[in-house]
C-alpha cells in the first residue's frame, strides 16, 4: 500500500465532521452505519472516526441516492460494483507492468520468466 493510500485509510474526522463534510445528518451516518453502507472505525472511547476514503464513500453513496434517485439497496449493489470494478483495474494494472518486464526481458535477451 502506498504512504498516500494509507492517509486516505486513516481515521481522522469524528461523526459531525465527516457530516459536515458530506453534507449529511450525523444520525444519517449513524443510519448508513447500522445497515452495513459504511464501516467507520472507533477510538478507544468509542466514538466513531471515519477516514477520507470512508468519507468519499458517504459522497457517493449521497450522489446514487440524492442525485440519481436510488434506494439504499440499489446504492449497496452500485457501490459493491464500483469497488469491485476498482479491484479489477488494479489487477489490471499490476498484469501489465508484469507483462511490460516480460517484454522488456525477452528483447535483451534474457531468458523469459518460468522458460
Amino acid at each position: 500500500m502506498s504512504y498516500q493510500g494509507h492517509l486516505e485509510d486513516e481515521p481522522c474526522f469524528i461523526i459531525s465532521v465527516a457530516a459536515r463534510m458530506v453534507g449529511l445528518h450525523a444520525q444519517t451516518l449513524r443510519y448508513y452505519e447500522r445497515v452495513g453502507l459504511i464501516w467507520p472505525s472507533r477510538s478507544q472511547g468509542k466514538q466513531r472516526l471515519y477516514s477520507a476514503a470512508e468519507v468519499e464513500r458517504l459522497r457517493r453513496i449521497k450522489t446514487l441516492t440524492d442525485d440519481l434517485g436510488i434506494n439504499l439497496a440499489g446504492a449497496e449493489v452500485a457501490l459493491k460494483l464500483m469497488d469491485r470494478i476498482e479491484e479489477l483495474e488494479q489487477q489490471v494494472t499490476q498484469l501489465t507492468e508484469e507483462l511490460s518486464l516480460v517484454r522488456g526481458r525477452t528483447r535483451t535477451g534474457q531468458p523469459r520468466a518460468g522458460g
